[in-house]
């Protein structure tokens, strides 16, 4: 059985989709109506069972009690998949107060109070897996997010301090984090924004269903502690580890334009901060964003992670073979002079000839 915050579009939608193809029971958690009725149909669609619960994550009240209705309803939540959130696209100084606020207690309080609720029902089974949606941006901050990238900073570092009280206490409750690229996803077009123009996600720009397939691949194997999903994800982490100040000049010169479309902002476009963008009366946004001609189906990186295993094995028995073969091409070689000494040493050496053991004897120890 899994749980899915943000379940009514995006990468929660997707994930939803992915894990009810496998027959599970999903229970769906978001704000918007129309887009948990129509998540719901999808997970019923692909023979999985759906539960929407209208929740707001950043109630603690609220998600407790949605996740007692979900054992109540559905049994046992085996996976619980963290990925709501709700943003500010605009420079720090112009961010008020209340914004950042609000902004925090979705996307990195729901994160703790969707945790919470799983750890209460999951602890006392001592078995269990908690999906952290996380952000090439949880380590490596860009402008024009920092609302975001402080609150996925701040789930990265609760989940660490977590990880560690887990193995402390020898718990068979697993927690994860996949770290995703820029995702083609509605929230470019709903997000409050002050930017001039159309917001977008960092390029190079991956489909939702690629996200979904590192959630429920970390979902069955919750023993590594994180994912990193996209080739861009890769390289912006290890750039931050080997030159964070380079990539904060790289970024202050492109970080505004690689952001944002040639498109000017429409005055009338949702706002998903305070109140759901896919409301009762609204039409639902699903699961894709407006990028689809620019977001790329597949992440070669994301295969690389999943089979490295094999591969590894792969390069050592390659590297096996190899040495194999190198001894076989010096078995075909004609002995060389110094070999041939060797062997006219030894056999003279086990002969009754005194004089060739005692010269046997005095040959330095790098010819024997």
């Amino acid at each position: 059985m899994v749980v899915i915050t943000g379940a009514s579009a995006g990468v929660g939608r997707a994930a939803a989709r992915a894990f009810a193809t496998r027959g599970a029971a999903v229970a769906l958690l978001a704000r918007g109506q129309q887009g948990l009725e129509q998540a719901a149909h999808d997970v019923r669609a692909a023979d999985g069972r759906a539960l929407p619960l209208t929740v707001d994550v950043a109630d603690a009240q609220a998600v407790d009690a949605a996740a007692q209705r979900v054992e109540d309803e559905l049994g046992p939540i085996d996976v619980w998949v963290n990925a709501a959130f709700t943003t500010v696209f605009a420079p720090v100084t112009e961010i008020n107060p209340e914004e950042l606020k609000r902004a925090t207690e979705v996307t990195y309080f729901g994160f703790v109070h969707g945790t919470q609720a799983a750890l209460r029902r999951m602890l006392p089974r001592d078995r269990g897996t908690i999906v952290q949606v996380g952000s090439a941006l949880a380590y490596r901050s860009v402008p024009l997010q920092a609302v975001y990238c402080g609150a996925k900073h701040a789930i990265q570092g609760f989940t660490d301090s977590l990880r560690c009280e887990l193995l402390h206490d020898g718990s068979g409750v697993r927690v994860t984090t996949v770290h995703l690229p820029g995702v083609n996803t509605p929230q470019f077009s709903w997000v409050l924004t002050r930017l001039p123009r159309h917001p977008q996600p960092v390029p190079p720009v991956y489909q939702p269903e690629v996200a979904a397939e590192g959630i429920l691949y970390a979902a069955d194997h919750p023993g590594r502690r994180e994912y990193w999903v996209g080739g861009s994800t890769v390289a912006t982490l290890l750039g931050q580890r080997i030159a964070p100040a380079l990539l904060d000049r790289y970024l202050a010169r492109t970080g505004y334009d690689s952001q944002q479309t040639d498109d000017p902002v429409e005055p009338s476009r949702p706002v998903n901060l305070w109140e759901p963008a896919d409301g009762a009366q609204s039409a639902d946004h699903g699961a894709h964003g407006v990028f689809d001609n620019q977001a790329h189906g597949r992440s070669l990186q994301l295969w690389l992670s999943r089979h490295r295993r094999p591969l590894a094995w792969g390069a050592a028995a390659a590297a096996s073979l190899g040495g194999v073969g190198t001894g076989l091409a010096a078995s075909r070689r004609p002995p060389s002079q110094r070999e041939r000494l060797e062997v006219s040493l030894r056999r003279a050496a086990h002969s009754s000839s005194s004089p060739w053991t005692k010269a046997w004897g005095r040959l330095p120890r790098s010819w024997r």
